[in-house]
């Protein structure tokens, strides 16, 4: 029962990291360009799509409840290790999401182009086309690599620490 309420424990904190950041993202987004906060959502909807930002937002929620588990404990105390390759894992496989939609939307573009007829009529269609595919193709690079490698930052820190812990007993402090 202890362990159960342990890892619900980590989970909602890993949560409330997750939503908090979401929140103040959302609070600046709307403080730096006056837009309303559902505009910016309708936006990231449609630059991103529902199944990047759904598939990005579970993997940085394991990478921040990896982070919750490392932190503060000590690299000798079981799972610890296991943790921090499993939040390495999933911040790694944010960057890996971010470049491979980089790349579908590069070959959406490109796609777009094969079936079209080039003419004066038609440029002004075609490129709109291309730069909706080309814009979430770098979006998600922007908002993708960034985001792994703070991620990435944060667990390598958190693991230090640990190591430091294992390293450096406990002791009272003393008056001399």
């Amino acid at each position: 029962m202890g362990a159960l309420l342990s890892i619900t424990g980590h989970g909602s904190k890993a949560l409330s990291y997750l939503l908090g950041v979401s929140v103040l993202g959302l609070a600046g987004g709307v403080a730096l360009t006056e837009v309303r906060i559902a505009d910016i959502i309708a936006w990231s909807d449609k630059i991103f799509g529902g199944l990047f930002v759904s598939l990005f937002c579970a993997l940085v929620y394991m990478a921040i409840l990896a982070i919750v588990r490392v932190q503060g404990r000590s690299i000798t105390e079981p799972g610890v290790r296991i943790w921090f390759e499993a939040g390495l894992q999933a911040a790694s496989a944010i960057a890996t999401l971010a470049l491979t939609y980089t790349l579908l939307g590069i070959s959406l573009g490109i796609g777009g182009l094969a079936g079209q007829d080039l003419n004066p009529e038609t440029v002004s269609g075609i490129i709109r086309s291309l730069t909706e595919n080309f814009s979430m193709a770098f979006m998600t690079t922007v908002v993708g690599l960034p985001v792994s490698a703070v991620l990435r930052a944060i667990l390598m820190v958190a693991h230090s620490r640990a190591e430091e812990r294992a390293r450096i007993p406990l002791s009272p402090l003393t008056g001399d």
